[in-house]
Order: C-alpha cells, then structure tokens, then sequence
C-alpha cells in the first residue's frame, strides 16, 4: 500500500528545493493533481518513479507544474504543420510534451478517450489536467515514447531494485541529455533533470507521516 504523502510537509521542502524559495498557486495546483493521481492509482511504491514524473514535469513546462504547450507551437518542425485530415496540429502538449499524429493516436486508445476527449481529433484536450497526468504516468511506466535497443524506453528500466539512474532516464522522453542549454550556466539537460529528481525525491521520502 502506497504511504500518504503529507502535503504540506511536501511544499515546505520543494519550495526551498528546486523552486528557490517561491512557489505559485498554478505549480501547487499542477503538482497537487499530481500527487492525487499517484495516490489514487498507484503502480508502484517507489517514490523514485513519483520523483522523476516530477522532475519531468518541470522541465518540460518550464518550472510552471502545469500542462502547457509547446513554446513555437511546433513552428519548423513537421508535427507543427496542421493534418489534412483532422486539421488539427500535434504539437507538444501537456506534462510531458505529447507531439507526433500517432502519439495521440496511441494515447487516445490506451486511455479510452472518445468524443470530445478523443486527442486525434481534439488534440486540446491533451492539457486537461487529468488526461495530461494519465499520458504522463502511464506513458512514462508502459514506454509510450521512445525506444532503445528495440525495447521501449521506461519508468522501470532506470529505477528498480538493481538500477538507480536518473540521468539516462531522460531517454524515456527525449534523447537530449547531453545538451547544454544557453541558459543552464554549463548544465546539461540531464544533469539539471537529476537535480530535480533527487530534491523531489528528498521532499517525497521526508513527507511519509511515521507510523
């Protein structure tokens, strides 16, 4: 059984670490709705898998814990160009940034979205809060992404009992984590996720109420 995380324990410690003394009202809700998926629907005990999701999560939405889209709206990149048959345009979208036609395809069906939540003909609805959180987790733990080595790219492939890797873990959701971004200060990209990973990781674990 999964141990509830106290709240308010929880925020004390990330707004020192990773968000540098500030925390607004949108990263609390983001990261609430967060939280409240993982204890609903837990697949696992291991905070580590929380704690990457988190660090995930504020990479790709820059620091805001909210599903956004992507910055340029795919400007110059194929899946910026509207489809001929739905019109819409699959541009990153969400906690994890969900692009490609097929990703959405895919993500509609595992998670059974129909109708208006249907992400192939409302590619909107990949910001709802609750479906953002779905393709997240699910897609982070089932390798909805990305491959290597001809086998998907997942949540328990870097973090078990024997593997502890929240470096190469950036491969779940991009192959970038050697880049080193101009505003980094000389950082890579998956030296600065890490970073966020091990101070989620020290908030989660430190806010378990002791039995």
């Amino acid at each position: 059984m999964i141990p509830p995380i106290d709240r308010k324990s929880y925020f004390n410690h990330v707004r020192s670490d990773p968000f540098n003394g500030v925390l607004t009202q949108q990263q609390v809700d983001g990261q609430s709705a967060i939280l409240d998926r993982w204890e609903i629907d837990p697949t696992t005990v291991d905070f580590r898998w929380l704690a990457y999701a988190l660090a995930t999560t504020m990479h790709e939405t820059a620091s805001t814990m909210w599903p956004i889209e992507e910055y340029g709206k795919g400007r110059g990149m194929k899946y910026g160009t509207p489809d001929p048959e739905t019109g819409q345009t699959y541009y990153g979208r969400g906690f994890v940034q969900l692009t490609w036609k097929e990703n959405y395809a895919r993500a509609s069906k595992e998670l059974h979205l129909h109708g208006y939540d249907d992400l192939v003909y409302n590619a909107a609805r990949a910001l709802d809060l609750t479906i953002a959180g779905d393709v997240m987790f699910r897609g982070m733990i089932e390798g909805w992404f990305r491959t290597k080595d001809d086998k998907p790219e997942t949540l328990p492939r870097y973090f078990s009992e024997a593997v502890d890797d929240p470096y190469n873990a950036r491969g779940i959701i991009n192959g970038d984590k050697s880049t080193v971004p101009n505003w980094s200060g000389g950082m890579s990209i998956g030296k600065l996720i890490e970073g966020y990973h091990h101070a989620f990781l020290y908030a989660l674990q430190t806010s378990v109420p002791v039995a």
